[in-house]
């Protein structure tokens, strides 16, 4: 099974190019699997309905949440499909297993007025402080993951037509759009703060910390925590609440559904759906406040 797992991982990292966050957890779930087996003296290849039940069960008696029991399911569909296609196993039995209903949330996205707080954080006088802005103008702007973000290329980026080339889940390709005020601020940046965090060093990279190629998810996610705690918002701010709000503010402006999924890299609709529950409950709360023939 260890042998079968370091297979399953190769195939993840070098025929389905998904990023070393996503090749973790995969690996992280199938271990837990594994050890699972072992303590029940189960074989992978020997599984069936019911011991699929009692692994479920498994999960469920640890407490942890319906996307976490979700995932490790999905996981395992995806390594017994990977067995089943390498003739290691002849069925993938967690296919009779449906995973936990979510509970529905709303997104939560930053309200225009701590936008503007946030972006007015950043000093563009310092190197720093001109990559805290192009990291937040490319995150708003473009509606990108913080995975998108750090694996942002040079080359990539068309400053002409004010496009740049992202590379999503799965490697699948999209082009997203930004404006004059990120193309003011990412030649600003290239010309002078990347210049002078790199210096001297080579890197293909957009996003670089000092003489160091790229930045990490998690070494974004301390910049914006930096940022937040110089404004008066309260709130916890994460990277990918930037990319809920670009969604949810081009639908507040009367931006058709269909142009926000193909400029978030959404292969369903319904992915996409969900912003407009946001930007109507956004819409009634205005209504509320505002209309003065509402309340008595």
């Amino acid at each position: 099974m260890n042998k079968l797992i370091i297979e399953f991982e190769k195939y993840l990292k070098y025929q389905k190019n998904y990023s070393d966050y996503t090749v973790n957890n995969y690996i992280r779930d199938i271990n837990e699997y594994n050890e699972f087996l072992s303590v029940n003296k189960f074989k992978y290849n020997n599984i069936d309905y019911e011991k699929c039940i009692k692994y479920l069960n498994f999960l469920n008696d640890r407490k942890l949440s319906k996307s976490s029991i979700s995932r490790k399911l999905s996981s395992l569909r995806t390594f017994y499909k990977y067995l089943v296609i390498n003739k290691k196993t002849e069925s993938n039995p967690f296919l009779l297993v449906s995973s936990p209903k979510k509970d529905k949330t709303l997104p939560k996205y930053i309200n225009y007025n701590n936008i503007e707080e946030i972006f007015n954080v950043p000093n563009l006088q310092t190197k720093e402080g001109q990559r805290e802005r192009i990291i937040l103008e490319v995150l708003y702007s473009c509606g990108v993951r913080v995975s998108e973000l750090v694996n942002i290329k040079i080359k990539d980026i068309d400053f002409s037509n004010k496009t740049i080339l992202i590379f999503g889940k799965g490697s699948k390709e999209r082009i997203v759009r930004f404006g004059d005020y990120a193309l003011d601020i990412l030649n600003m940046y290239i010309n002078d703060g990347r210049n002078k965090l790199l210096s001297g060093i080579e890197s293909e990279y957009l996003i670089v910390g000092e003489k160091h190629e790229k930045l990490t998810t998690r070494r974004i996610q301390q910049i914006i925590d930096d940022i937040i705690k110089k404004t008066s918002i309260k709130l916890n701010i994460t990277p990918h609440m930037f990319r809920h709000s670009f969604a949810t503010h081009l639908l507040d402006n009367g931006c058709e559904l269909l142009a926000v999924q193909e400029l978030l890299g959404h292969e369903s609709l319904s992915s996409t759906e969900v912003y407009t529950h946001v930007s109507n409950e956004h819409l009634r709360d205005v209504f509320i406040k505002c209309h003065p023939r509402n309340i008595k």
